[in-house]
């Protein structure tokens, strides 16, 4: 028996459901305009790279057929199965503290032999899974007792996370629970509160950062004081960004990258690629799709069923926001650099592919919703 019983039953769902394709058009359009700008772009930027964009393609393939069989699950299903996703998402990123790969001074990823993935991308669609579920059994906004057990469900896998170290990874984490919360209804006071604390606490977190995390926000606050060492990211890739312009300097064009100015042009560092070569009005296009995306997420939030449905859609759109923003700001020299890819666009195998599966799981809330209507 589920921890979390549902209060409608999954099979009249299933049933009418059986023979349709629990997709959304609209948002499925946005999605592969994004992907495809992607993959022009990460030609570029990985030197004209074939089998990069081909491995690419291949990643996106399997991401949009997770996504389709993400969207086929009633919600219920979801809800059900809630805790046990977050739980095994929990024990895989203890087991990767204990078991994963080191790269790069970091232990995130997890080698089963025929599968190479960071346990880390599972907690970000767990975790506003698990604290929608768990926010749904009780009368909301949620009293004191209920808002201390959600921090504590939030705050164990945000640890875990963080000492691999990713600090990117545990702020989506974060915030994919923390956006869950407070569209539950979360009083401004606990928000104002939390600050006051984190501001209170902030010699100590400080101490508690790698050096090179330090390093990074140093860095922000003077990136002129070391152009050649810890500013070289951020000093590179705002020459690339300000030197396409208005309208770029055209698709394979750029400098940056193809002379090797710029690092990670293929991975986080992909929008100075883009902004290079297609300019201000590639980034505006770019950013009215994210947007648009994260509209549309809402919207299906706004339109959702029960608390359960609208909290989960609503986190997952809002976190891809902060995804988003996170990039943009690290790209742009507005935020310290922590590892955030740019989502969809960015070279890489596990993030696509769990985006792409929280994309399905807000087609699945909004397709049934449409079913069940009818």
């Amino acid at each position: 028996m589920s921890p979390f019983p549902s209060t409608r039953s999954a099979e009249p769902s299933l049933r009418r459901s059986f023979y349709v394709l629990h997709l959304d058009p609209i948002l499925l359009v946005l999605l592969l305009g994004i992907c495809a700008l992607g993959l022009t772009v990460l030609y570029s930027a990985s030197g004209h790279s074939v089998p990069t964009v081909v491995n690419q393609a291949e990643r996106l393939v399997i991401g949009l057929v997770v996504m389709g069989l993400a969207a086929q699950a009633p919600p219920e299903i979801y809800r059900a199965g809630a805790p046990w996703f977050y739980g095994f998402a929990a024990f895989l990123c203890v087991l990767t503290l204990l078991l994963g790969d080191h790269a790069k001074g970091a232990q995130r990823w997890l080698d089963l032999g025929v599968l190479r993935f960071q346990p880390s991308e599972l907690m970000k669609l767990a975790m506003p899974i698990m604290v929608a579920g768990f926010l749904h059994l009780f009368p909301l906004p949620p009293r004191p007792h209920v808002v201390g057990t959600t921090l504590l469900i939030i705050g164990g896998p945000v640890l875990l996370v963080m000492i691999q170290p990713d600090l990117g990874t545990s702020l989506l984490i974060l915030a994919s629970g923390g956006f869950a919360l407070y569209l539950g209804g979360l009083s401004w006071k606990y928000i104002v509160g939390a600050g006051v604390l984190i501001g209170a606490a902030a010699p100590v977190l400080w101490a508690r950062l790698h050096e090179y995390q330090q390093q990074r926000i140093l860095t922000l606050l003077d990136p002129e004081s070391d152009p050649l060492g810890a500013g070289y990211h951020i000093a590179q890739s705002k020459i690339a960004i300000g030197s396409g312009g208005p309208f770029g300097k055209g698709w394979l064009e750029g400098t940056q990258a193809k002379l090797d100015f710029l690092p990670e042009s293929h991975t986080d560092f992909i929008l100075a690629v883009f902004a290079e070569e297609l300019g201000l009005a590639g980034v505006c296009l770019l950013l009215l799709l994210y947007l648009a995306v994260v509209a549309r997420g809402l919207y299906i939030a706004a339109r959702a069923q029960d608390s359960f449905q609208r909290l989960l859609a609503g986190a997952l759109s809002m976190t891809f926001f902060v995804y988003v923003f996170i990039n943009m700001g690290m790209v742009m020299g507005l935020l310290p650099v922590v590892g955030v890819p740019l989502p969809l666009m960015s070279y890489g195998g596990t993030s696509m592919v769990s985006l792409l599966a929280g994309f399905g799981i807000l087609m699945s809330i909004h397709t049934h919703r449409k079913l069940l209507e009818s």
